[in-house]
């Protein structure tokens, strides 16, 4: 009996020996009041030395491995390993938890960091990325996390000298890091020539920039930036593992034993050597070490601690010691004073005092030790080793006895008899020695019984017998000294053990878990006298039973510490003390024993307070001592909520479907009815499994819940008001402090609660993400600003939030058993408790978590289970009701006394001004005191004490309570049975509402002609409901079954009604008596039917498959109507009464003749000219388009037509009551649809007049009255539920711009691959072929020729150091939008293209750029907020979101400086495609372009995230922010546009409605505006405009553009909004138009480009000027009085722009592109001089020597000479059919050489004119050509081609050059060849799918940029034979540089974009004389 309950004594950790040094670095450190805190195991230790005291941190769970100091040093966090594991922040001086941070690692956390002054920390995972991750740590909240390395990371401190730099180093790289947002950005540190790449240990930061760090050489490294400037060599011998930055200086400490001290400017001051000291020993390492003032802390590999004082720096001083490296397995304590031995795999073993906690022996021995005993006298001890043998020691002096080796597997166990003759040693190979210890130890016999190895032994107390354990947890029995095996029990039964060790035998049985056979306890050791049994097992855990514990699954206390395998226990010889070791931990723990007679004294140490929960819940067996659960209760605890199908799936459910329908009916479908229903009563209140949930709000009305319904119910006018938000069954509501807000929680996959005014019935917030299923409890703060919420999980989740942002500040697992109650504490916002099955807990606010303490009941009472909780006067006082009817008084967490208060459990307590009231299960409302002494006065809930003018019908007395409020004078009582109540203080009841009671509700009916209806329930009761607006509850009548459906006869005087059980009965519809009854089924009744007219005839259907048909007047049955195979759903009569329609649940319509019952067969065309008297059915032709796309997870249940055959209503299981217009034919049909049930529609029927819809929902059992409202009614009011799929299968519309910005797919750069198709080896990878002219040094040869001749370059050559962007033609129109921008009072622009952000000056035209993009910028908008001038937000291309650099990220920055004020990482994975700031500038909304196209709410500044959610499933092209409103935005895209609110941090959408304008269709929208009234405006993909007044479609602008409108911009100070679209300009029309606020009137503007159709991407308004950014890439303003055009910016309108050429003698260059044209620009004067539209594309375009002509060379292999001077055709010609590569004049101007795809050089003799013969040609090029150059002598020709090879030809003739000493003295006019020994060193690793597509030397010959496919221009030296040559990198154009060219003079180089179509223009720096 004794075994179920835990003992009543205690453990209490006294000391811990042990430091952990071996993996772990940087974790020993002094706090402010001089105590030393390090770890151990799972433990954080804070030691005393003057105290010579230990206090303990156990809030983990696991092994910590990571530490670090507050800088004010009384903080310590602490991180752990796991799979879930967490940092703990705590306070060294109380060892209390200040807060948990968790939910982001996993694996473990192995470096921590506090910045500068505390406030923040970093951490980095041992995951595979290593993630770093920036916490605010109070808050408990994560700032930012990026992906590490992808190698281990040592060590990560904050730059304490800048703000937001930290520095990482670990395996082979150093990396420097800045936080800006929420983006951790970093950068490798560059080793360079100055030390070698290698791992880096340790770091600290210092002053100027400068970053000291620890090699695993012994090496110091010394940073500055990001550079090593240099290093100090040989500081250690070996790897420095710490470095310790203080006031003086710096200490390292090394693997050489050496700690050394530096100062400030890291100069040495002193060596000192561990290993000579003393205390050294040789293999000393230190790990760890601290410099405070004059002491120095050192912690050893081997878990020793010193304390060195400097001046005397040769005596350390060892402050604490423990077993090293190898498990620890051996543990014997001393059998007469306080000591304990240990022995480990270190091979030591070692004797430590208990009572001075110190170790005061230790031998080494040759022998890695399993185990230890010692002899009774205390004289010898034994000790057995891994390899077989045992020695045995004097325990004096440690001198060895013997050493004896019989056996050749480890000794895992041995122990000396009790009378100390014998000693028994158990070995591996599974036999047990015995050896007498007189006779020197000889061997006197062996037990062999065993089959596997022994565990454990023990002595009987006589000596005689030996139990034994073995590894298959077999028990067995031997006779001492001899050996032989005992197999009879009887034997040993009597026999007394004079130990008890073992895991095995009926005292122990209860130690082990009652279903499991695992092996997991390591040991046992019996306390005889206090009757408890202390257990340790492979968890870490260290357990307290009862002795003997016989039954299995017996209850215990746990204590927690260790942090893998705890290998043995054992309690020290007068039981004070418990020892315990840890296998992996090398530590030993010491526990004090508190027995149960000192508990008393010792009450502060009940409730350890730990995260992990320490009092077992794992055991149930018989609980004897719990008291049965309440019937109530019982039921509750087994409801799950769990839904097959959540309304959350629904949106990808219909996807799926609607996948795999694609072929399906394309009939034209009808539109949804024109009259909708407004939900205007609900009869219901839930209350038979919630409770607490009624209140009274501000102004005197009631608020409750039903279904998924929030209900507002004012009591002088009974009427009621809904909060409409939820979708889903709501599970609990509470109200806050001032009572005008209510939160409610409700089910779901991912449950919401909604926070709701109950004034407007808006909400306020939506909080989700954190729970599962659903949340059955919430509590507001005292205070209002936080809530606190239970999730029903299988670990009931507490969440802690900040509900106005929506923020989740803390959350942790509540419980196993179900929480019924959770509530605030109304004193300290921190604290709160729970209750529920069997518990009640304390909780206290830690960060992002919550530390829970369980109630301490002690001797008062047990763990009962709680319904119900409040707090009292103080912030310790807690009171809480029990299931058995008592009231628990809690201080603190201690119970102080229970009152009985009720009969039966105490469902809801509320605490008063001065004293309490309860109601219980009795149906008792009890009023008390203020500390629960006495009763003040009770009142019952009776028929009898209902005020005389209570409307409706009490159904029972004292009906179970579930709620109660105060308040305006009257308490307020809701039931069980689903009534609310109003008690008058003087004691009358007034009925205000009631609904059904628990079961599922399936019967309605109404009246002929009145305004009443009948339900019918499975609570067995019928009752009669008043539609009228007096609203109640007219009669009720209990039933002897429930029932499931019910009929009122054609005169209104009867009432039908079918049961459960087969039978049916007909009542008076006034009095509800019986008039007549049969029994004829068995099974379910579910639909009975009066025939119309008289209603002669009765039609009564079963679910055994049978409709009865009985005349009415004689009672008689007269017909059966057979041939239904299943059972039957829904019965109709026609209006003749002589044929009945009949729905199955097989889906069968079938029809039958009245009276008889014979069954006819119906064609579908004659089904629907006959004329129904009702139309109940869901099945037919009439109604094929009322089931929905997911036909097959959902079914309809119900359905109703009014009587004017207009509106079909249907009710369907998911809660949804739909209407549809009549005939609903084809499938899928249109409809409204509105949300208020939670589950199941069983039922919906119209009233006899139309008026009204009533609805049944099953399991909720509500009964709902809605109005009809008529078309026309309804503009007044916006539609207050979804409409019905919109996403209808018209397309939105097709224009060939929109499509290609669709489905444009964007590369990062990183990814890119190469542009041309070259095949072959790569230049760097392939063999080199020794050159013929590798002369010997001293040789009579001429010199060589230079390789290039340099022109137009002055004596001197200076080469180039750099380049700097100068110029950008181009801007990204062609799939971006609204992205030019005026600033500075329009003087500027800004816009955008690759990766750069321009601002461009109008006047001058001269740039400056944001560079910061590493990848294409998608996206630009301004802050319009006079607060943020200037401010720019750019969002770009990325890869997937893993936050790494390259992730999707936002820039924002400041236009002026380019400062980068924050950057946001996003989880948009591919890119951001549209950025708005928010009116007041602090917000950004970002969309992404990933699958879900979601949308985010950033506060910028901070870089959080406020909210995220799915936006579309096609692409949204833009979502912009009202310009009036920080939580109101528009997005609109492909078939779409959708009206949001940001509520705190739910974001929640309606979609556009567009059935109140005629004939409107969704389309795809382009762009959006906004005006005053809450009006929108999107541009649509026809050129329409629509206009919204909220979401509500109200008209339409037709064709405001003959095209798409592709943008749209509201100007701020007048109102007036600008539209842009693609148009052919005319008379009228233009591309632009300026219309007033309304849009109603508009004035054209027409762009004058010369294109045939303008498209215009961007538009902006400034003072007089409108901006346009077109697709053509020109950025144009236009006046807005004269209309006059000025083009600002030009650029290729496509692209690749793969000619390019600069002018010989001046700064101009050509550019020629794919969209057929030259273009010439002036670098001077930063413009377009000129273009030429060629027709077609153009590949290349080259100058002649004196710059007179220019050869252009064509995609379709023409090429043409232009006369510069006139732009004339001087000549053209087309000899190949393929493009042109290169096209080339040779230095003489004598020949034209044409390179092409066609693998060809073609040669033209310019001396013969413009006819241009080819004169010859090159023959056997390997692939096609890619660039050529002219020798300076005009006599060869170099050419590169697509395999990787060049190839040298002699000119004109074309003979291949081979010779390659001919080769090697020519000099070359110009060199672009990508390819040759001269430029092997500008092909980099990385060109595995990428190339270098280009190349230019300078003119002076010494320097090379080149183009590549990642987007870079690359700066070398020329020539560069060598492999990787050094170079530097520009970064700015997309992927793909096609072209790049010096200009004359290299005063500039000028690159060509491919993706990007624009041209860089960078200025060269040379470097100085």
């Amino acid at each position: 009996m004794a075994a179920r309950s835990a003992p009543n004594c205690h453990l209490r950790l006294e000391w811990v020996y042990g430091y952990r040094g071996h993996q772990c670095r940087n974790n020993l450190y002094y706090t402010a009041a001089k105590e030393i805190v390090y770890f151990v195991a799972g433990v954080g230790v804070v030691y005393s030395p003057r105290e010579h005291r230990q206090k303990f941190y156990r809030g983990h769970s696991d092994d910590i491995i990571s530490l670090a100091l507050h800088p004010e040093r009384v903080l310590v966090a602490t991180g752990q390993v796991g799979k879930e594991p967490y940092i703990c922040v705590w306070d060294s001086y109380t060892v209390q938890t200040i807060s948990v941070l968790k939910d982001v690692h996993t694996h473990g956390i192995a470096c921590l960091a506090f910045d500068l002054d505390g406030q923040r920390l970093v951490s980095v995972g041992l995951d595979s990325k290593n993630a770093v991750c920036v916490w605010d740590w109070k808050r408990g909240k994560m700032l930012s996390m990026a992906p590490g390395h992808t190698d281990r990371i040592f060590d990560i401190s904050w730059d304490l000298y800048q703000p937001n730099k930290l520095v990482s180093c670990g395996v082979k790289h150093i990396k420097f890091w800045s936080l800006c947002g929420n983006a951790l950005t970093p950068k490798r540190g560059v080793f360079g020539k100055t030390g070698d790449l290698q791992t880096i240990l340790c770091l600290a930061c210092a002053r100027d920039e400068l970053t000291y760090s620890g090699a695993l050489n012994g090496d110091i490294y010394v940073w500055k930036g990001i550079n090593l400037i240099r290093t100090i060599q040989g500081a250690h011998t070996a790897g420095i593992f710490s470095m310790n930055a203080c006031e003086e200086g710096f200490a390292t400490g090394g693997r050489d034993g050496c700690i050394r001290l530096w100062d400030l400017t890291f100069k040495p001051i002193t060596v000192i050597d561990l290993r000579e000291t003393d205390q050294g020993y040789k293999g000393l390492s230190v790990r760890s070490v601290c410099w405070r003032g004059d002491h120095i802390l050192v912690g050893t590999q081997d878990s020793e601690i010193f304390e060195i004082v400097v001046h005397e720096r040769n005596k350390p001083f060892l402050i604490m010691q423990g077993h090293c490296e190898g498990e620890l397995w051996a543990l014997a304590v001393h059998p007469t004073k306080p000591l304990a031995v240990t022995g480990s795999d270190d091979r030591s073993v070692r004797i430590w005092s208990l009572v001075d906690h110190a170790l005061i022996a230790r031998c080494n021995m040759e022998e890695p030790i399993r185990c230890a005993a010692v002899n009774v006298d205390g004289i010898h001890l034994a000790l057995g080793m891994k390899d077989g043998s045992f020695t045995v020691l004097r325990v004096r002096d440690m001198t060895e006895v013997v050493h004896i080796k019989d056996r050749k597997e480890a000794i895992h166990e041995l122990k000396y008899s009790p009378d100390g003759t014998y000693l028994a040693v158990g070995c591996n190979d599974s036999s047990v020695d015995i050896y007498g210890v007189a006779q020197r130890y000889k061997k006197l016999g062996e037990c062999v019984g065993s089959l596997s190895f022994i565990t454990h032994l023990d002595w009987s107390s006589d000596s005689r017998y030996l139990q034994t354990n073995d590894g298959n947890g077999k028990r067995l029995f031997y006779r001492m000294p001899g050996g032989k095996e005992v197999t009879n029990k009887e034997e040993i039964k009597g026999v007394h053990w004079a130990s008890w060790t073992c895991v095995s035998g009926l005292e122990v049985n209860g130690i082990w878990p009652k279903y499991s056979d695992i092996n997991d306890i390591n040991s046992v050791d019996g306390n005889y006298i206090g009757q408890v049994l202390v257990t340790a097992d492979d968890y870490g855990i260290i357990k307290l039973f009862r002795y003997p514990c016989l039954r299995k699954g017996a209850k215990f206390k746990k204590y927690i510490g260790h942090s893998a395998h705890v290998t043995n226990v054992r309690w020290s010889h007068d039981y004070q003390w418990v020892i315990s070791i840890g296998g992996a931990d090398h530590s030993v723990f010491q526990w004090k024993f508190i027995p149960e007679r000192k508990l008393k004294d010792a009450l502060h140490i009940a409730p350890q307070e730990s995260l992990a929960d320490s009092n077992s819940d794992e055991s149930d067996s018989d609980l004897s001592d719990v008291p049965e659960l309440d019937s109530e209760i019982e039921q509750e605890t087994q409801l799950t909520y769990r839904r097959q199908v959540y309304k959350e799936d629904l949106p990808q459910l219909k996807e799926q479907y609607k996948e795999k329908q694609k072929s399906g009916t394309s009939k034209r479908r009808e539109r949804a009815p024109g009259n909708s229903i407004r939900l205007h009563f609900v009869h219901g209140y839930r209350g038979y499994d919630c409770r607490s949930n009624l209140f009274y709000t501000q102004i005197g009305e009631i608020v409750y819940h039903v279904a998924a319904v929030g209900v507002i119910y004012n009591r002088q006018q009974n009427t009621q008001r809904f909060y409409l938000g939820h979708d889903d069954d709501i599970l609990c509501l509470a109200i806050h402090p001032l009572k005008d807000y209510v939160a409610t929680g409700q089910v779901g996959r991912d449950p919401s609660i909604h926070i709701w005014d109950t004034e407007t019935i808006k909400p306020l917030s939506v909080l989700k993400g954190c729970h599962q299923y659903g949340v059955c409890a919430v509590d507001f703060s005292a205070d209002g600003k936080r809530l606190a919420s239970v999730g029903i999980d299988d670990s009931h989740t507490i969440v802690l939030w900040d509900w106005k942002k929506g923020e989740k500040l803390s959350i942790t697992r509540g419980s196993k058993d179900k929480i019924f109650v959770v509530k605030m504490n109304p004193y300290v916002p921190d604290k709160l408790i729970t209750a529920g099955i069997k518990h009640v807990k304390f909780w206290r606010r830690a960060g992002g978590g919550l530390i829970g303490r369980k109630g301490y009941v002690g001797t008062l009472g047990k763990n009962d289970t709680m319904m119900c909780a409040v707090y009292g006067w103080t912030e310790e006082m807690a009171f809480s009701g029990t299931s058995t009817g008592d009231v628990c008084i809690w201080r603190d967490v201690f119970l102080v006394k229970t009152v009985k208060a009720h009969d039966g459990p105490v469902f809801s307590m509320h605490a008063l001004e001065k004293g309490f009231v309860t109601g219980g299960k009795d149906g008792v409302v009890a009023l008390w005191d203020d500390s629960f002494e006495r009763c003040l006065k009770t009142y019952a809930i009776k028929r009898a004490a209902l005020a005389p003018g209570s409307k409706g019908l009490l159904l029972e007395d004292n009906p179970s309570i579930r709620a109660i409020s105060l308040g305006h004078g009257h308490i307020l009582v809701g039931t069980k049975n689903g009534e609310i109540l109003e008690v008058d203080k003087s004691g009358p009841i007034t009925l205000l509402v009631q609904g059904h009671m628990e079961g599922e509700v399936w019967g309605l009916a109404t009246h002929p002609y009145l305004p009443i209806c009948a339900t019918v329930s499975d609570d067995k009761t019928l009752r009669i409901w008043d539609l009228s607006p007096s609203h109640c509850m007219l009669a009720v009548r209990k039933l002897k079954k429930g029932g499931r459906c019910c009929c009122f006869s054609p005169d209104g005087k009867a009432l039908a009604v079918g049961l459960n059980d087969g039978s049916f009965l007909m009542a008076n519809a006034d009095t509800l008596e019986d008039l007549v009854s049969f029994h004829h089924r068995k099974d379910i009744i579910s639909d009975i039917r009066f025939s119309p007219g008289s209603g002669k005839y009765l039609a009564v259907a079963s679910h055994d498959s049978f409709i009865d048909i009985y005349n009415v007047m004689s009672s008689k049955r007269v017909g059966i109507c057979k041939g239904a195979t299943s059972y039957i759903t829904h019965v109709d009569w026609d209006i003749r009464g002589k044929l009945l329609q009949v729905n199955t649940g097989a889906k069968e319509q079938l029809f039958f003749e009245a009276p008889r019952g014979k069954k006819q067969t119906i064609p579908s065309v004659e089904v629907e000219k006959i004329c129904w008297a009702s139309w109940t059915s869901v099945l037919g032709l009439c109604c094929e388009g009322i089931w929905p796309v997911i036909g097959e997870v959902t079914d309809i249940t119900a359905s109703c037509l009014t009587s004017d055959k207009m509106v079909l209503a249907t009710g369907d299981d998911l809660g949804f009551v739909k209407l549809f217009r009549y005939p609903a034919k084809g499938k899928f049909g249109k409809f409204k649809r509105y949300v208020a049930h939670s589950t199941h529609v069983t039922n919906v029927r119209w009233t006899y007049d139309d008026s009204m819809l009533v609805t049944l929902g099953g399991a909720d059992m509500s009964l709902m009255v809605w109005t009809n409202e008529m078309e026309g009614y309804q503009e007044k009011r916006p539609c207050d539920s979804e409409e019905s799929d919109t996403d209808s299968e018209e397309d939105g519309g097709y224009d060939s711009d929109v499509t290609r910005e669709n489905e444009v797919s964007y590369t990062i750069r990183a990814l890119s691959t190469n542009i041309r198709p070259m095949f072959g080896v790569k230049p760097h990878l392939q063999q080199k072929e020794p050159s013929v002219d590798e002369r010997p040094p001293v040789s009579r040869a001429p010199p060589r020729p230079e390789k290039l001749q340099t022109n137009n370059v002055g004596k001197k050559k200076r080469p180039i150091e750099d380049l700097v962007l100068e110029l950008v033609f181009g801007y990204r129109g062609r799939d971006c939008r609204n992205n030019v921008h005026y600033l500075n009072d329009g003087d500027d622009i800004i816009y955008h293209t690759a990766s750069v952000g321009i601002l461009h000056n109008v006047a001058t035209g001269t740039q400056s750029f944001y560079q910061e993009h590493n990848d294409d910028i998608l996206c630009l908008t301004v802050n319009q907020h006079p607060k943020f001038i200037n401010i720019v937000a750019t969002g770009q291309v990325g890869d997937l979101a893993d936050m790494s650099a390259t992730a999707p990220s936002i820039h924002i920055w400041d236009a002026v400086n380019k400062q980068t004020l924050s950057i946001l990482r996003c989880y948009h994975s591919k890119g951001v495609c549209s950025v708005s700031f928010s009116a007041t500038g602090k917000l950004l909304l970002s969309v992404g372009l990933d699958p879900e196209h979601t949308v985010t709410i950033w506060r910028w500044q901070e870089g959080t995230k406020i909210a995220s959610r799915a936006g579309h499933n096609q692409r949204i092209f833009v979502a912009e922010f009202r310009p009036d409103s920080d939580s109101q935005f528009v997005s609109v895209g492909v078939k779409h546009v959708k009206f949001w609110t940001l509520a705190g941090r739910a974001l929640l959408s309606k979609k556009g409605l567009l059935s109140t304008v005629e004939d409107a269709r969704m389309q795809t929208m382009l762009a959006v505006a906004f005006g005053a009234n809450n009006l929108t405006f999107t541009g649509t993909i026809s050129g329409d405009v629509c206009v919204w007044k909220d979401h509500i479609l109200c008209r339409i602008v037709a064709r405001a553009h003959n095209g798409p409108v592709f943008a749209m911009y509201t100007t701020l100070r007048d109102g007036l909004i600008v539209t842009g679209g693609k148009e052919r300009p005319s008379k009228e029309g233009g591309a632009v138009k300026l219309w007033d606020q309304e849009l109603r009137r508009c004035r054209a503007f027409r762009l004058e480009t010369g294109q045939v159709t303008d498209c215009v991407r961007s538009v902006c308004r400034g003072k007089g000027k409108i901006l346009v950014g077109t697709r053509n890439a020109e950025i144009i303003e236009v006046g807005e009085k004269n209309a006059a055009c000025n083009i600002l910016v030009n650029g290729h309108v496509d692209g690749p722009i793969w000619g390019l050429v600069t002018h010989p003698s001046r700064d101009f260059f050509l550019s020629a592109a794919e969209d057929g044209t030259v273009r010439l620009w002036d670098i001077a004067d930063k413009k377009m001089l000129n273009k030429v539209n060629l027709g077609h594309a153009a590949r290349t375009v080259c100058y002649s020597p004196e710059g007179d002509m220019v050869a252009i060379g064509m995609k379709n292999g023409e090429f043409i000479i232009l006369l510069v001077s006139s732009l004339k055709i001087w000549g053209k010609k087309r000899d190949r059919r393929c493009a042109v590569h290169d096209i080339r004049f040779s230095p003489d101007s004598r020949f034209l050489a044409v390179g092409s795809s066609e693998n060809s050089v073609d040669f033209y003799d310019l001396t013969l004119g413009p006819t241009l013969t080819r004169i010859s040609y090159c023959r056997d090029i390997p692939s096609f050509v890619i660039q050529m150059d002219f020798s300076a002598d005009s006599r060869y020709l170099q050419v590169s081609t697509g395999c990787y090879k060049r190839h040298v030809y002699e000119v004109p003739s074309g003979k291949p050059v081979t010779d390659q000493a001919t080769m090697d003295r020519i000099t070359w006019a110009t060199w672009t060849s990508i390819l040759g020994d001269e430029v092997m060193g500008i092909w980099s690793r990385h060109t595995e799918k990428a190339n270098v597509n280009c190349a230019c030397v300078s003119h002076s010959g010494i320097s090379l940029v080149t183009g590549d496919d990642f987007g870079m221009v690359k700066l070398f030296d020329f020539p560069c034979p060598e492999k990787f040559a050094k170079h530097k990198r520009f970064f700015g154009h997309s992927p793909h540089v096609t072209n790049i060219r010096f200009t004359s003079g290299d005063r500039h180089v000028v690159s060509a974009g491919g993706d990007d179509c624009s041209l860089f223009v960078w200025k060269c720096v040379h470097m100085p004389h």
